[in-house]
């Protein structure tokens, strides 16, 4: 058999962006979780510079803000009752990068 070597900053690097990966799959159902991972993934971004991991820090960032941004019109359309649909749509869709993110990492690729 053959076994992968994996350094610490290995598994520390993974281990975080997991951890990421989970604030986000929480903040699904409570919102505010999501601005903690986001920190997290600024804070640590040039740690991870030159790894398959920037790419997942990448994929998380990308996701907050596009999230953020479609949320905020779904809001304000809201009052015309369509943002209900643009909400919902959102949420699948950063349901889809969280899990799609996930797999990625538990599979050992990076994000495009």
């Amino acid at each position: 058999m053959d076994y992968e070597v994996v350094s610490p900053d290995d598994r520390r690097f993974n281990n975080l962006v997991l951890l990421v990966y989970a604030i986000q799959a929480i903040s699904l159902f409570t919102g505010l979780p999501a601005v903690i991972g986001l920190i997290i993934n600024y804070l640590k971004l040039s740690e991870m510079r030159g790894t398959r991991y920037e790419s997942h820090f990448r994929w998380q960032i990308r996701s907050f803000w596009w999230a953020l941004v479609w949320s905020v019109l779904g809001g304000v359309l809201s009052l015309i009752l369509v943002g209900y649909l643009v909400l919902g749509a959102v949420w699948l869709w950063f349901a889809y990068r969280v899990l799609r993110g996930f797999i990625a990492l538990n599979d050992g690729r990076a994000m495009p």
